[in-house]
């Protein structure tokens, strides 16, 4: 391969950035008032964010970033578990990493509990037995009630904390972004969030979720790490054990991107001077010490002086092993020969069987074949004692049949020495860093591309944009207009560069001739939510009946399953379902009617009475 004097490609190095412990914060001044300031938790799927609801310039930002997972061995104890920055390095732990959350839904409340522990614990809560702190805290959009019944359960039950809040996260960025852009509420649009497990479709309508009309994609930053890993697996199946979850995560984060027209990148990727120019050596760790290379003559001879002592030594060992051995077997094979001659006929014929032999005959043919080994070892060993600067060289011994006598006389260890290489080969011309380089070209764009395609990865449903038409033609060309001139980008797999212009193109593709629209992304993808929050929090105190926020006594006669709903929260769809109480046998006939009267479910609604029936759950689309 001629060389250049300038490479037209650019050679990246993976960062492998290895998370360091959380330091254990001390209790802000700030929040020890007489009302205690609420802690903001966004609890999602791929990170976790927890910080203060407090003015103070020093209290602005999160501090505890980590990611949400835990890794216990099993049988370990509960205090041995790991979360999050705890662990440096995920690949070596993978396969003992837990999360609480199936794809964006909390369901396993035990991590969810050690989740909150390194929580409170890191930002220096030390009271006993409780937390007296409110807590604001993100749920997925349609949260099931159970779910949410679980979560109430564990923080009103388990740390005993006096208020709640639930959000959903694409909301509470929304609130921020148009607080950030002085836009009056209430709010109008339509939200794009895609997260790490799912993407969402968010139609706002009044400062209002309109729960009627949200879609969910089930296609989102995971599937395209895991199509990104999977192709570059394929491309070199020689480094199958480099090529890991966490740098594909790197390489979706740092050197992707959105085509804002798929078909006509992919042509410009045909081109060999743009395939150059643009694709991304990415530099896999690697030994730069070649065998046999860049070694002097004097290094040479001084490694192959080691070698011989080493073999020398080796080959002494063996034969005295050997030699003790053949004696071991001749001592035994005497003592059944003393035994014919004293005249003990049965010993000794039973030992001949042992011995799996059939004669005296062929056990003194035998010994005197062990006395001539025992004899030639011994003459070998002195051999070698007297000539040091004589070099030897093993052949792989096979294990000696008890009864192959004729193994005793092959001689071992010959002594031809080993064959010297000239110094003077030239060795061909190998490029070990070139070999351990992954090149990534058109991967940068189709991985981010299944965002808008799904079935690229086989996934038999629409895409982002598709979903999207579709939402929008459930409305008036009115609240269309309306909603489509504020058109809302957020999430953490939303930061790839180009993917707003790619939203305006399609956006001008479905939307009607000369109609407006404006397409915003948020200032910060993945943590606007948690600003949002803390936003929130401070304009809406906790106390009395303040809205979207539970305290205990609501908890207590409302049941966990409760929301408090405010400006970026669910819509609550409350659901009582009454258990039938065991009839009597006696009374079997008279309570008939009142037992299937008590089995009937009695859904109630706070929504209007053309939304009641529509049930919460996330719509899956489907293609």
């Amino acid at each position: 391969m001629a060389s250049k004097a300038e490479p037209l490609c650019q050679i990246f190095s993976f960062q492998d950035c290895k998370a360091s412990p959380d330091p254990v914060f001390d209790l802000p001044a700030q929040c020890l008032t007489h009302t205690p300031a609420p802690i903001v938790i966004d609890n999602g799927s791929f990170q976790t964010r927890a910080g203060w609801a407090a003015s103070a310039a020093e209290l602005d930002s999160p501090r505890l970033l980590f990611r949400s997972v835990a890794a216990r061995s099993r049988g370990a104890a509960r205090s041995e578990t790991q979360i999050g920055n705890d662990i440096p390095n995920l690949e070596p732990l993978r396969w003992l990493l837990k999360s609480q959350f199936d794809r964006n839904v909390v369901v396993n409340f035990e991590i969810q509990e050690l989740i909150f522990d390194y929580v409170f614990t890191h930002l220096g809560i030390a009271s006993e037995g409780r937390v007296e702190h409110p807590v604001v805290l993100t749920e997925a959009p349609f949260n099931p009630l159970h779910c949410r019944q679980m979560m109430s359960e564990l923080l009103f039950e388990c740390y005993r904390v006096p208020y709640v809040s639930y959000g959903v996260d694409g909301l509470y960025s929304f609130y921020h972004n148009n607080k950030h852009r002085n836009i009056q509420p209430p709010h109008t649009g339509i939200i794009l969030s895609s997260g790490y497990h799912c993407s969402h479709i968010l139609p706002v309508i009044n400062g209002r979720l309109d729960a009627v009309n949200c879609k969910r994609v089930n296609v989102a930053g995971s599937q395209a790490a895991s199509y990104l890993q999977r192709l570059l697996q394929l491309k070199y199946p020689g480094h199958l054990a480099a090529i890991t979850l966490s740098r594909m995560e790197e390489l979706l984060h740092e050197h992707s991107y959105t085509a804002v027209d798929y078909h006509e990148e992919l042509e410009k990727w045909r081109s060999p001077d743009f395939y150059e120019r643009e694709v991304h050596r990415m530099q896999l760790p690697f030994s730069g010490k070649l065998p046999g290379g860049c070694v002097s003559v004097e290094e040479r001879q001084e490694r192959r002086a080691q070698q011989l002592r080493r073999l020398q030594e080796i080959n002494t060992r063996r034969r005295e092993e050997k030699l003790q051995q053949d004696q071991e077997r001749l001592d035994r094979l005497m003592a059944v020969q003393e035994l014919l001659e004293d005249g003990l006929l049965d010993q000794f014929h039973k030992s001949l069987v042992e011995l799996n032999m059939d004669s005296a005959e062929e056990l003194q043919s035998y010994i005197n074949k062990l006395q001539l080994a025992v004899e030639q070892g011994k003459q070998k060993l002195l051999h070698s004692d007297g000539g040091e600067g004589k070099t030897e060289v093993p052949e792989l011994e096979q294990p000696m049949d008890e009864g192959d006598g004729v193994a005793l006389m092959d001689s071992d260890f010959p002594e031809d020495a080993l064959p010297e290489k000239p110094a003077n080969v030239i060795q061909p011309v190998f490029n070990m860093a070139e070999y351990h380089q992954l090149f990534v070209g058109t991967e940068r764009l189709r991985c981010p591309e299944i965002l808008f395609q799904p079935s690229l990865i086989g996934e038999d449903q629409m895409g982002l944009m598709e979903t999207l038409q579709y939402v929008l033609a459930r409305y008036t060309p009115e609240q269309q207009e309306a909603m489509v001139s504020n058109v809302f980008l957020t999430g953490g797999n939303m930061q790839y560069p180009g993917i707003k212009e790619r939203v305006e193109r399609e956006l001008l593709a479905m939307r009607p001739f000369q109609s407006h629209f404006k397409v915003t992304m948020a200032l910060r993808p993945a943590l606007d939510s948690w600003y949002g929050a803390r936003d929130w929090a401070l304009e809406h105190p906790p106390g009395g009946a303040a809205e979207g926020w539970i305290s205990r006594q609501d908890y207590e006669e409302k049941g966990g399953e409760y929301l408090s709903e405010h400006c970026a929260s669910n819509v609550f769809i409350p659901m009582k379902i009454a258990k039938p109480a065991p009839a009597r046998p006696a009374e079997s006939s008279l309570t008939s009617t009142g037992a299937s009267a008590a089995a009937v479910t009695t859904v109630t609604s706070a929504l209007t009475p053309s939304c009641s029936a529509v049930a919460a759950d996330v719509s899956i689309v489907t293609s």
